[in-house]
């Protein structure tokens, strides 16, 4: 079984990219963010013309995520149960063989200080205290999606000069290993993985050709499913389409 994430940014001007990339990778779900569109213009038939099901939580113009899936979702739930928000950012559901997919847009932050920052900490918080809840309910459990957050300074082209800079501060990191600590563990590194493996490059400056990115989109599988796991890679060759995304898919790969 193949789970893969992608942040598409905008799967109005994506969607060709994200159905060619499903036909050569035929991943058995997929977890998108950024759809940047609402609900009654999610490309369902699109999606089922490939021979995929999909669910979605859609946003104008904004956030926006989706499941996309050979087999049928059940028990789909949107966004953090407990906790207040406007924004569409997590949709979870269940997949046979009873695996607990929850695909999510973790908040951007903007800078550190800012009331944007607050708000990613205080969800941040509030999906640590849902998923605690949910992981005694769902012991295998997949929460994959793009995090917005460096675990540490290999996940950063340049740690020095953007040491406390957003995706990179203390608190972000504490969070996110709070996270680990509910008995997660990050699938990409159960493994050994080439130096400066990113998964987001900025459109400026040929971030992508100099390779200056960040490690933001993770997979993060439950200790029930950690034997499970045979690998887990970025896969950079959607980065080099004509008008990418800025993230690559991350796929792991389940026995």
């Amino acid at each position: 079984m193949k789970l893969a994430t992608w942040n598409i940014n905008s799967l109005t001007v994506r969607l060709p990219q994200v159905l060619d990339w499903l036909q050569a990778n035929p991943v058995d779900v997929l977890a998108l963010q950024e759809l940047k569109m609402s609900d009654d213009k999610f490309p369902h038939a699109a999606f089922a013309s490939a021979g995929y099901q999909s669910v979605c939580f859609g946003q104008k113009t904004y956030n926006g995520v989706a499941l996309v899936s050979r087999a049928p979702a059940t028990d789909v739930v949107r966004n953090v149960p407990g906790f207040s928000d406007d924004m569409a950012r997590v949709i979870s559901a269940t997949f046979a063989p009873g695996i607990r997919v929850v695909g999510a847009y973790f908040p951007n932050g903007q800078e550190p200080g800012s009331d944007k920052f607050e708000y990613k900490l205080a969800w941040l918080q509030g999906l640590r205290s849902w998923l605690r809840a949910e992981l005694s309910a769902h012991p295998k459990l997949v929460l994959m999606g793009d995090f917005n957050i460096t675990f540490d300074d290999a996940d950063v082209w340049d740690p020095v000069g953007l040491k406390d800079t957003i995706h990179c501060t203390d608190e972000e990191r504490y969070e996110l290993n709070a996270l680990i600590a509910l008995g997660l563990h990050d699938a990409h590194r159960l493994f050994p993985q080439a130096a400066k493996s990113y998964s987001w490059w900025d459109y400026r400056d040929f971030g992508f050709r100099r390779n200056r990115g960040m490690r933001i989109d993770h997979i993060l599988v439950s200790s029930a499913l950690k034997p499970q796991v045979s690998a887990c890679w970025i896969d950079k060759t959607p980065r080099k389409n004509e008008r990418p995304s800025d993230h690559a898919p991350v796929v792991v790969e389940l026995n």
